[in-house]
C-alpha cells in the first residue's frame, strides 16, 4: 500500500469514527431536550438513564446487602439457605459437572502408602458460567437427483430436494439474525448504529441501512398477517379497551418534529381467555381512528 493510500484510508477510518460520534451526541442531545422542554409527567427516558449512568451504574446499583443464591455449608453438611431462589433460578439450565481429580501419582495413603480407592464424588460449588454468542454461516445444500435410465433414453429426468423458504430473499438475513435485531432494538432500546459495533467486534460488517431493511421488511411479510390476525380475533371478543398516548415523531413526512402524533393501545378484557394487546400509529386523537382500526384491513407494503 502506497503511502498515499495509507493517508487515504485513514482519512476514511477518522470521517466514520466522527460520523458515529456525531450520532451518538445528536441522540443525546435529542433525549436532554425532551426532558427538559417536554412535559413534566413523562418521566425520564429509559434510554437517556443508560446513557447519563453509563460511568456510575454499578456504584449506584451496588447493595452490600445483597444476597448471591448459594448454599450455607456447615460442617460437612450442605444446608440450603430458606432465604434464597436458588432452584428456581437454575431449574432450567443445563449443567456440566468439572471433576477436580486426584493426580494419579498421589493416588496413594499418606500414613501407610496404600493406593486409594474411590469413594465418590462431593459437591464444592455452582458457579454462573456466560457463553457469549456465536454467528455462523447456515449453507442450504439441495440435493439433486437425476434417473440413469430415462437419461440414456434422452429424456433427462431430474428430481431436487426441498429448501426451506428464506427470511428475506437475496439476503444473508436468518430468523435467528432477525429476531436478534429486533429484541435488542425494541426491547433492550439499543439502537442500530450501537448494535452496529457489536456486530464489528465479532467480525461482522452489518450496517444500520441493512438491519433497517431486515426489520422493516420481516415486519411487513411475516408480523403485519399476524396482527391482522390478532386483531381479527380482538374484535370477536364482548369487550375491548383502547387507549392513546402522545409519542413524538422526528422525522415524518408533512409533519413537524415538534408536532406530537399518538399511539393507540387496544386489547382484550378480562374474559379468562389469552390476553391480545395491540398498537396502532397515528397521526392524531380524533376518535374515527378507533372506528377505522374496527373496519379496516391491513394491506401489506411491496
Amino acid at each position: 500500500m502506497s503511502e498515499k493510500d495509507a493517508y487515504i484510508e485513514h482519512l476514511e477510518n477518522t470521517i466514520k469514527d466522527l460520523q458515529n460520534q456525531v450520532s451518538n451526541l445528536t441522540e443525546m442531545v435529542l433525549l436532554l431536550r425532551k426532558e427538559k422542554f417536554g412535559p413534566s409527567s413523562e418521566k425520564t427516558s429509559t434510554q437517556l438513564e443508560g446513557q447519563l449512568s453509563l460511568f456510575n451504574e454499578a456504584e449506584v446499583e451496588a447493595d452490600p446487602n445483597a444476597k448471591e443464591p448459594f448454599y450455607e455449608r456447615k460442617g460437612c453438611i450442605v444446608k440450603k439457605n430458606a432465604k434464597t431462589k436458588r432452584e428456581e433460578l437454575l431449574k432450567d439450565l443445563p449443567v456440566e459437572e468439572i471433576p477436580c481429580m486426584i493426580h494419579p501419582d498421589d493416588m496413594f495413603c499418606e500414613r501407610c502408602g496404600t493406593g486409594l480407592k474411590e469413594i465418590g464424588y462431593i459437591k464444592v460449588r455452582d458457579e454462573l458460567e456466560y457463553i457469549p454468542a456465536k454467528v455462523k454461516i447456515l449453507r442450504y445444500m439441495q440435493q439433486a437427483c437425476e434417473c440413469p435410465a430415462c437419461k440414456h433414453k434422452g429424456l433427462p429426468f431430474i428430481k431436487k430436494a426441498f429448501t426451506p423458504t428464506s427470511v428475506l430473499n437475496h439476503s444473508l438475513a436468518s430468523p435467528s439474525s432477525v429476531a436478534r435485531v429486533m429484541y435488542q432494538k425494541y426491547v433492550n432500546s439499543i439502537p442500530l448504529y450501537r448494535q452496529e459495533k457489536d456486530w464489528e467486534q465479532i467480525g461482522i460488517g452489518l450496517s444500520r441501512a441493512t438491519m433497517a431493511n431486515w426489520i422493516i421488511r420481516s415486519s411487513e411479510d411475516h408480523l403485519m398477517p399476524v396482527v391482522e390476525h390478532l386483531r381479527k380475533k380482538l374484535l370477536e371478543r364482548d369487550i375491548i379497551h383502547c387507549d392513546e398516548t402522545p409519542v413524538q415523531v422526528l422525522k415524518e413526512e408533512g409533519k413537524k418534529p415538534q408536532t406530537k402524533s399518538y399511539m393507540w393501545l387496544y386489547r382484550s378484557g378480562n374474559d379468562e381467555k389469552e390476553p391480545i394487546v395491540l398498537y396502532d400509529y397515528q397521526p392524531s386523537r380524533n376518535g374515527d381512528h378507533a372506528v377505522t382500526f374496527r373496519k379496516r384491513q391491513i394491506t401489506r407494503l411491496n
